[in-house]
């Protein structure tokens, strides 16, 4: 997968913000303004190519901590028995690790390679009454959240922040799964793209529901 995505950069310019921003309750805060992937002389493909090359220029730049993607490169890895979950660790963690039964809260923005990295969900944009963000909460081997950001947060410690790439098979496979956008334009647009029948026909699945997530692991609450 590496070298496919370093043959790609001889095609895309890619420009793309630090990791991170600002400092929240001590936490570091994942920087969201992500910055627009310009394809260069894509105006003779089809759409289906078009569709792919978007999502590998995405998926490039979702992949760069730092200006120069050779650099970040080494660290990027398959996590072990993830089902093809890739991570760049942006922040190691000092904590503890979770296990099957704990109860996790996490910060995450979430993305969407075939919209060109449109963010789709973010906790932190989800506030309380005292305006600050309200993390993301579920347990471990409850079958309740997507496969890829259960195998990632398995795989961190507290106080870690990955950046992961989750192809389809371990994204959405229904509606009902979280983390789910509240609002309900956004979960529609992020529905009917995965979902989308006639792209599925064309054989454009193995894009449409390619994820990108900056997850946070904050907590750890023992069963």
């Amino acid at each position: 997968m590496i070298s496919a995505f370093s043959a790609a950069l001889t095609t895309y310019h890619l420009s793309f913000p630090p990791p991170f921003q600002s400092q929240t309750r001590n936490q570091t805060r994942i920087r969201s303004d992500i910055q627009t992937v310009n394809p260069v002389n894509l105006l003779t493909t089809t759409r289906r190519s078009l569709l792919h090359h978007s999502a590998t220029a995405i998926l490039l730049f979702s992949l760069s901590g730092s200006d120069a993607f050779a650099e970040s490169a080494g660290k990027f890895v398959e996590i072990a028995g993830s089902g093809g979950v890739n991570a760049l660790v942006l922040r190691a963690g000092s904590g503890e690790t979770p296990k099957d039964g704990d109860e996790v809260a996490i910060h995450y923005y979430g993305r969407l390679a075939a919209k060109q990295g449109w963010r789709f969900n973010s906790t932190y944009d989800h506030k309380d009454e005292t305006g600050y963000s309200i993390p993301f909460v579920f347990t471990i081997g409850s079958g309740k959240v997507i496969p890829g950001i259960e195998a990632a947060v398995k795989s961190m410690k507290v106080g870690g922040i990955l950046r992961t790439v989750i192809p389809p098979s371990q994204g959405y496979q229904s509606t009902s799964q979280e983390p789910i956008p509240p609002n309900f334009f956004d979960r529609q647009r992020l529905f009917t793209t995965i979902f989308n029948p006639t792209r599925l026909a064309n054989g454009e699945g193995s894009t449409l529901g390619t994820l990108i997530f900056d997850i946070e692991l904050v907590s750890i609450r023992r069963s």
